[in-house]
């Protein structure tokens, strides 16, 4: 019998999502120490990047705000992707 390695994708739901087990502060975190937040906002035109942005009022609005979330997911998964 062969076994494989690594969660079985049947028994995990979640096993092939790349931002499984990551919280959204830390999506951002490693977003703004990358980028910035002016590169953040220039990526992504929304109010919480350009005008005195924080961590704090980012998080409150991409939580409310699911089309956002969806930007700052992506430009995640783009940057991870260039990381290596």
């Amino acid at each position: 019998m062969v076994e494989l390695e690594g969660p079985d994708p049947l028994s995990d739901p979640q096993a092939n999502n790349p931002l499984h087990r990551l919280t959204l502060e830390a999506i951002l975190i490693a977003l703004v120490d990358h980028f910035g937040w002016e590169e953040m906002g220039r990526r992504i035109r929304i109010k919480c990047f350009t005008s005195d942005p924080s961590i704090r009022s980012s998080l409150k609005f991409l939580r409310k705000t699911p089309w956002a979330r969806e930007k700052v997911e992506k430009l995640y998964l783009t940057m991870m992707r260039f990381r290596g």
